[in-house]
């Protein structure tokens, strides 16, 4: 038993033990609880009230582990909502908690930090910080959460157990949702739930799928040393130029020549960088890329195997390598992969509230990484996809990019889905354990 004290507020915590994820089944409860929760979500004092919110963080992007203003409108909005929270988690992290603060616990999840990207998309509410950019969605990942929060909030008494938000800094590379996890902040928990808008689904649409969704992802440089010289007298020199060309060819036969074709990989070199002066053969070469799998052990394969080519070639050349695996507390990120039972949850709620056309439930894994991974790894957890296109009409603009819009509209419907996901898998988590009493 653990005892926390939170600005006046005594949350007492009782660890529970079960075998098992429980298998879920929905209820006429439940359902009508989501679609209530959708209906308050839209209400105008709530939908303005994200926005405001939503642009307000737009405007004041911050990197990871520096997201100190947004981390402190966070608290401010929660201390708005009489919901008690921990302070700092992970350095910039807030965790809050809803409900009767004993068991089960149900985390919803959002991340906070933006990119070292320059915006140039011209509106009222453009980047105010040159070199930075919410150009992911966390400004309305965020906003989501709150929305959530303010829902379940209203609805309190109705909280079958704890909801656990979990407002994490630096999922662009630094590895936050590993560091909140080392600070204990999530270790009586026995569920989480996160989301990721994407600019190519339409509002008021959702995907996901179980099992693999998203790649892991890891980041490697490796630093080859020749001997340099004058260009006009190359046999005097030991070209780390041509080493680091051999280099990125035999790379590329990681992936068309020794992986299995029905396990997915890639492995890219990305940056590259040699002399500055025409006529100079450099000391050093400098190349970066990543790698990417859906499967742990594919990852950990392809980290071991990359490291052996880029000095085993480096070699051929009479060159010196060094490989360094670029990562916050782990050498990658690990793949993204969605627990079955929740799956069948997601399904049941996000059907109920949105309707059997507008939940796509068999999406197609893709490459990119999320540490939301980190939390599967050790919770069961679930990531699905919201739809929030701007404007189908106009060019389509990718994650990362400084060109990216999204539709505020979408606001409502991660907040109710945040929040139903939450308070349904509480309501079937004490169904099943009083069947199996």
């Amino acid at each position: 038993m653990r005892y926390f004290k939170f600005k006046g507020f005594h949350l007492l915590i009782f660890f529970h033990v079960l075998a098992a994820t429980p298998v879920f089944s929905s209820s006429d409860f439940s359902n009508q609880l989501s679609t209530n929760f959708l209906d308050i979500a839209k209400k105008a004092e709530v939908f303005d009230w994200m926005v405001k919110i939503r642009r307000k963080i737009h405007e004041n992007p911050e990197l990871g582990y520096q997201e100190f203003e947004t981390s402190k409108l966070i608290r401010e909005e929660l201390d708005k909502l009489g919901i008690p929270y921990k302070h700092p988690v992970a350095v910039t992290g807030v965790i809050g908690f809803i409900g009767t603060g004993t068991s089960p616990f149900v985390a919803i999840r959002a991340d906070m930090d933006a990119l070292p990207i320059q915006e140039l998309v011209e509106w009222e509410h453009k980047s105010k910080v040159p070199g930075k950019m919410h150009a992911c969605g966390h400004d309305a990942h965020v906003t989501m959460l709150l929305g959530a929060a303010k829902i379940l909030k209203q609805h309190e008494k109705e909280i079958q157990g704890t909801v656990v938000l979990v407002f994490q800094p630096a999922e662009e590379g630094g590895a936050g949702a590993k560091k909140i996890l080392l600070a204990g902040a999530l270790e009586n928990v026995s569920a989480i739930f996160g989301l990721h808008m994407l600019p190519n689904i339409p509002v008021g649409k959702v995907a996901s799928r179980t099992g693999p969704i998203m790649a892991g992802s890891g980041v490697f440089q490796a630093i080859i040393s020749g001997k340099g010289g004058h260009a006009a007298i190359p046999q005097q020199t030991i070209d780390p130029i041509l080493a680091a060309s051999s280099v990125i060819l035999s790379l590329q036969h990681l992936v068309s020549r020794e992986a299995d074709p029905l396990d997915p990989q890639v492995v890219t070199v990305s940056m590259f960088h040699g002399g500055d002066t025409f006529n100079v053969i450099p000391d050093n070469v400098t190349i970066v890329g990543t790698f990417r799998a859906f499967a742990r052990k594919s990852m950990e394969q392809l980290k071991q195997r990359i490291e052996q080519v880029i000095i085993g070639q480096a070699a051929v050349q009479r060159c010196n390598a060094t490989v360094i695996f670029h990562g916050e507390v782990e050498p990658f990120y690990p793949p993204t992969v969605n627990n079955g039972d929740l799956h069948k949850l997601f399904q049941n709620v996000a059907v109920n509230l949105l309707g059997t056309d507008k939940v796509n439930v068999d999406m197609a894994p893709f490459m990119g990484a999320e540490d939301f991974s980190f939390y599967q790894e050790v919770i069961p957890g679930y990531l699905f996809m919201l739809g929030m296109e701007y404007n189908s009409s106009e060019p389509f603009q990718s994650l990362h990019s400084p060109y990216l819009k999204i539709n505020e509209d979408g606001l409502p419907y991660g907040a109710a889905l945040h929040a139903s996901l939450a308070a349904t898998y509480l309501i079937n988590y004490q169904q099943n354990v009083t069947q199996l009493g």
